[in-house]
């Protein structure tokens, strides 16, 4: 296995839900590195007792990353080697770790990227539609901007791909297919989980879908981009 570059931050991608999914060079990485920086400490204990990895945690989240980025630059300008991981997938995508990344780049501070799992290509892939164009929206705004963002989407030609909470999905299907229609869409649930789903059809039977069952998980929602002819 290769060997650990004092002070430098290791980006490593961790399962976005079967445990087994994680590489070889991922479990290396966070078995050496000096600590590991992890959105939800309590989460990320699961997969590293799992495989048996004592590293020390410690928090990096959206409501105290202006206090810690500061220190794990410090710690990384130290020698200090640090893994940063996210609850779920590949940190920097929907998570605050680019804010750490830019502090690194500014400091000149090594960044090692170890590729894994993401959701948002898992589903694209198995999806059905069209993946040589595609944008990824995240999550939508919830007040300020969201009639703007929707309206946006409505004409946009590559496949569009958002993440959604289980309790908001029904209210943003409805939205888009008042804005897009019939359009074809894919809902992506539980990935790679025992309960795993990939609802697919049109925006409209997805809200009827929605609307005669609770679902419960994680959510991708994919959509089919504008097409001017129709």
């Amino acid at each position: 296995m290769e060997t650990i570059e004092q002070g430098a931050l290791y980006l490593v991608a961790t399962p976005i839900g079967n445990l087994a999914d994680i590489t070889y060079r991922a479990v290396h990485i966070l078995q050496h590195v000096h600590v590991i920086a992890a959105e939800d400490t309590r989460k990320s204990s699961v997969l590293l007792s799992h495989y048996q990895i004592h590293t020390p945690l410690r928090s990096y989240h959206s409501y105290n990353l202006r206090n810690e980025t500061p220190k794990i630059v410090n710690l990384l300008k130290e020698g200090k080697t640090v893994a940063l991981i996210s609850d779920a997938g590949t940190p920097g995508i929907s998570d605050p770790g680019y804010h750490l990344v830019q502090a690194c780049i500014q400091e000149d501070i090594r960044i090692v990227p170890i590729p894994g799992p993401a959701a948002i290509i898992t589903a694209l892939v198995a999806s059905g539609l069209p993946s040589h164009r595609f944008v990824f929206e995240g999550f939508l705004p919830q007040k300020k901007g969201r009639k703007t963002r929707l309206d946006q989407l409505t004409f946009e030609e590559r496949t569009v791909i958002l993440y959604e909470s289980p309790h908001r999905i029904l209210k943003t299907a409805k939205e888009l297919y008042q804005r897009m229609g019939q359009r074809r869409c894919v809902m992506a649930r539980e990935l790679t989980k025992k309960f795993e789903e990939f609802f697919r059809g049109t925006l409209g039977e997805l809200v009827n879908y929605l609307e005669s069952k609770p679902i419960k998980g994680e959510i991708v929602l994919l959509i089919q981009g504008y097409n001017k002819r129709d």
